[in-house]
């Protein structure tokens, strides 16, 4: 399991290496793994394809980043070290982006977040006595949100720095939901 694991970082490593020079579909299976010094066999015992290979290299480098950080207390240093990875690999994020385009993007990455979210709304859920309807909602919509925000902010197209966009998601989270709460008591 161990070399099993270090192969694939091998991989992954020289896939980034590969990205900061072309787009993704230009890289070849053959590229990459002479670039990794591995062979063919290797890579497809591991992964189906390229873009295989990079959802899972995202998903060890991202996602355990917010699941690490799943309570309301803390989910928002998770997020924010997200921004930084995403900031320290905005080359690799951009041709990913740009190469697989936002749905492509959106699917590697909506389930972990979504269960993320759900954790983060269930417990302000509860706080605030919101139905579960409503909460199962709100995180969809956040979810949706967070990946449109991300991805704006990787364009440059935000101003704000990700320590002013995380309070400013944390305090629509609370509002929306003392909002649901003031609805339900009929205030």
């Amino acid at each position: 399991m161990k070399h099993s694991d270090e192969t694939k970082k091998i991989l992954a490593t020289s896939l980034k290496a590969l990205m900061k020079g072309k787009s993704l579909e230009k890289i070849s299976i053959r590229e990459l793994t002479e670039n990794a010094g591995v062979n063919r066999q290797t890579f497809y015992y591991h992964f189906e394809d390229i873009y295989d290979l990079l959802k899972w290299t995202f998903q060890q480098e991202t996602i355990q980043l917010l699941d690490v950080h799943e309570s309301t207390h803390v989910w928002q240093e998770g997020l924010l070290q997200l921004f930084r990875y995403l900031d320290e690999n905005r080359e690799i994020c951009l041709c990913a982006l740009r190469s697989l385009g936002r749905d492509h993007m959106k699917r590697f990455f909506y389930a972990d977040i979504h269960n993320i979210f759900g954790r983060v709304v269930s417990e302000f859920g509860e706080k605030y006595e919101a139905p579960k309807e409503y909460m199962s909602f709100l995180t969809h919509f956040y979810t949706l949100s967070l990946g449109s925000l991300v991805e704006s902010w990787l364009l440059d197209e935000m101003e704000q720095t990700p320590e002013e966009i995380i309070e400013m998601i944390d305090l629509f989270i609370q509002d929306q939901l003392r909002g649901g709460q003031q609805r339900i008591k009929g205030e």
